[in-house]
C-alpha cells in the first residue's frame, strides 16, 4: 500500500514533533509512510535511516510564487508530480483547500485531513491526535524516533576518539533566531561547573549566523577549549551518529533539541522564547525556562535568565 502524509510545517523541529503520528499510521497499515515536507525541514538528512519512513518528498513552496508548487499553477504541478507515485491513501495534517483540491487532481482514492478552514491556532500536538482517533481509533502517544544504524554511529565514534569513559555531552549552542540563543557565558558556567566533577567532552553544535559563530568563538577561546569540539562545519547526516554517542544533551531550543530526543538521548531543553510544547513534548526533553518564569511563550526573551545552576542540577539528575 502507497501511503502519503503530508506536513507542510517549517523547520526540524515541527517535523520531527510530527513523527509518531507517521510512525502510528506505518504500524496501522503495516507499511513505511511517504512524507511531503518543505526543503528547510532537511528531513533527508535525518529520516533517510528511519524504517518507517519511505519517501521523501519536498514541497517546493514558500512564500515566492515562482517556486515550483507555489501559485496558481503549483498546483498543477504538485498534482502532476503526486499523481506518478499512484498513493492509496493521503493524510493532510493540515486544514488547507489547497491541498485537497491537489490530493483530488492526483487521484488519490482515499483522503484523510484535519477539518478544512479551520487552521487558527491549531496545537501542534493535540490536533494531530485528536485527527487520528477519529479517522483510524488510533491513540498516538509516544516519543518521536529518529533511526540510525550502528555501523554509522561505531565508525563516528572511531573518527572522533569518542571514550565510552568520558561523559560525553552535545551543547546545542545555535538557535533560529536571537532571542532563542543562550549566552555563551550561560554555557560557560555549565560546562566549568559539570567538569568539576565529571571527565568530559563538549561537542559544539551550530549553525553558521553570525551571533552563532560568536557564541561558538567565545567557548572555543575560554579556558575550557581542549574540552570542547566543534560540528559547525558537518552536515546534520554527519553530526547525527556522534549525538547518537552523546550521555546527554543540553540545548537551546533548535533542531539538535529534537533531534537529540528523536535519538533517545535526554535532552535538557532551554527555552527562552518558544511555547513550552517545544521543549516538552518528548519523555527525553527536560526543560529549563527562565528565572521568574512559570511558563515560556513567544516574547518572553529570557535567553539572559535561563540559570545554570538548574541546568547544573537537572545534569546531575539525568546522569544517575
Amino acid at each position: 500500500m502507497k501511503i502519503l502524509a503530508i506536513q507542510s510545517r517549517m523547520g526540524v523541529g515541527d517535523t520531527v514533533i510530527f513523527l509518531p503520528f507517521i510512525k502510528a499510521l506505518s504500524k496501522k497499515f503495516n507499511s513505511p509512510i511517504s512524507i511531503l515536507v518543505k526543503e528547510n525541514s532537511k528531513a533527508n538528512q535525518y529520516l533517510h535511516q528511519t524504517s518507517y519512513i519511505d519517501k521523501i518528498l519536498i514541497l517546493e513552496r514558500d512564500n515566492n510564487n515562482k517556486n515550483r508548487h507555489g501559485g496558481f499553477f503549483g498546483i498543477f504541478n504538485l498534482a502532476k508530480d503526486l499523481k506518478k507515485y499512484k498513493f492509496d491513501k493521503i493524510f493532510i495534517f493540515n486544514s488547507s483547500v489547497r491541498f485537497n483540491i491537489i490530493a483530488r487532481m492526483s487521484g488519490i482514492p482515499k483522503i484523510y485531513q484535519y477539518p478544512l478552514l479551520t487552521k487558527n491556532k491549531q496545537h501542534i500536538t493535540e490536533v494531530p491526535k485528536k485527527f487520528l482517533k477519529a479517522n483510524l481509533d488510533l491513540d498516538v502517544d509516544e516519543d518521536p524516533e529518529v533511526q540510525i544504524d550502528n555501523e554509522s554511529i561505531f565508525k563516528t565514534a572511531q573518527e572522533f576518539q569518542i571514550n565510552k569513559n568520558t561523559t560525553n555531552i552535545l551543547l546545542g549552542i545555535g538557535g533560529s533566531g536571537p532571542t532563542k540563543r543562550v549566552p555563551a557565558k550561560i554555557f560557560l558556567s555549565v560546562i566549568e561547573k559539570i567538569s568539576n566533577i565529571k571527565n568530559c567532552r563538549f561537542f559544539l553544535a551550530t549553525g553558521k549566523e553570525i551571533e552563532e559563530q560568536e557564541i561558538l568563538n567565545e567557548i572555543l577561546q575560554s579556558k575550557f577549549k581542549n574540552l570542547c569540539t566543534r560540528l559547525d562545519n558537518l552536515t546534520i547526516s554527519e553530526i547525527l551518529p556522534l549525538i547518537k554517542s552523546c550521555n546527554v544533551s543540553i540545548c537551546n531550543d533548535s533542531s539538535f533539541s529534537h533531534l537529540s530526543s528523536a535519538l533517545g538521548i535526554k535532552t535538557i531543553t532551554l527555552m527562552a522564547d518558544t511555547p513550552l510544547i517545544y521543549g516538552n513534548y518528548s519523555t527525553k526533553m527536560f526543560p529549563i525556562i527562565p528565572e521568574g518564569e512559570k511558563t515560556v511563550t513567544h516574547n518572553t526573551l529570557g535567553k539572559e535568565k535561563i540559570d545554570p545552576q538548574k541546568i547544573f542540577r537537572k545534569f546531575i539528575e539525568i546522569i544517575d
